[in-house]
């Protein structure tokens, strides 16, 4: 049999097995999910050998057979981003985002994919996106402030101040005690001329930190341009 046989041969039972599922789900016959685990554990090993065309139509497959196998659109997205193409990772990570969700699947492999997601939508200017998966993402991760200084300090240099309050304003509720998040967001609220909430923000983080020199005196400097 020569190899262009062994595709065509390759192709139509691909195509007959799509057909029997979508055949299936139409007469509410349930998902096949022991051969959709089959095709994405398939796919996870081509992917692992960096088959990474081979790994795609796995996953297809598995996305096929069970369209709420949440780990398959995650080894998708992934393999399209090994592959540099993150128009086509994108839309699938907001799949396994969702999916993951309402499976209450491990914090872990969602948070990454949050982050991961919140940081492709910065890098393509799509900010109002971005917006709300980065505070879901201080929800997974309550405790990096290092994330949400890089959130914050992108969404201010590009812009888009009031989204780095945002980002600032959640960290506060998430790091009580942390006064360099309070006077951060004190910085730029009073570049935004907003005086009064900036102070109180440094008040803020004096609070936290009252043997500080250096919050005090943003009290005290803030509160007399505030009093000329």
């Amino acid at each position: 049999m020569t190899s262009i046989q062994c595709n065509l041969k390759y192709t139509l039972c691909f195509f007959v097995l799509v057909l029997y599922i979508n055949s299936a789900v139409a007469q509410g016959i349930s998902a096949d999910t022991e051969l959709a685990q089959r095709m994405l554990r398939r796919g996870d090993t081509y992917s692992q050998l960096e088959r990474h065309e081979e790994a795609i139509v796995e996953y297809r497959k598995a996305i096929a057979a069970d369209q709420n196998l949440a780990d398959a659109y995650r080894g998708l997205a992934n393999t399209f981003l090994s592959l540099d193409r993150p128009d086509e990772a994108r839309p699938l990570l907001k799949t396994y985002i969702k999916l993951a969700e309402q499976q209450r699947i491990e914090e872990a492999p969602l948070l990454a994919a949050n982050a991961l997601l919140g940081n492709m939508e910065r890098e393509a200017g799509n900010y109002s996106q971005a917006l709300a998966i980065d505070l879901r993402t201080i929800e997974l991760d309550p405790e990096n402030d290092s994330q949400v200084h890089i959130m914050a300090n992108t969404y201010n240099n590009a812009g888009e101040a009031q989204s780095a309050i945002e980002i600032y304003s959640a960290a506060e509720q998430t790091m009580p005690s942390n006064a360099f998040i309070s006077r951060s967001l004190g910085r730029i609220l009073e570049a935004e001329g907003e005086l009064e909430r900036a102070l109180e923000a440094y008040q803020r983080a004096l609070s936290k930190e009252p043997d500080s020199d250096f919050y005090q005196n943003l009290v005290d400097s803030l509160q007399r341009r505030i009093d000329r």
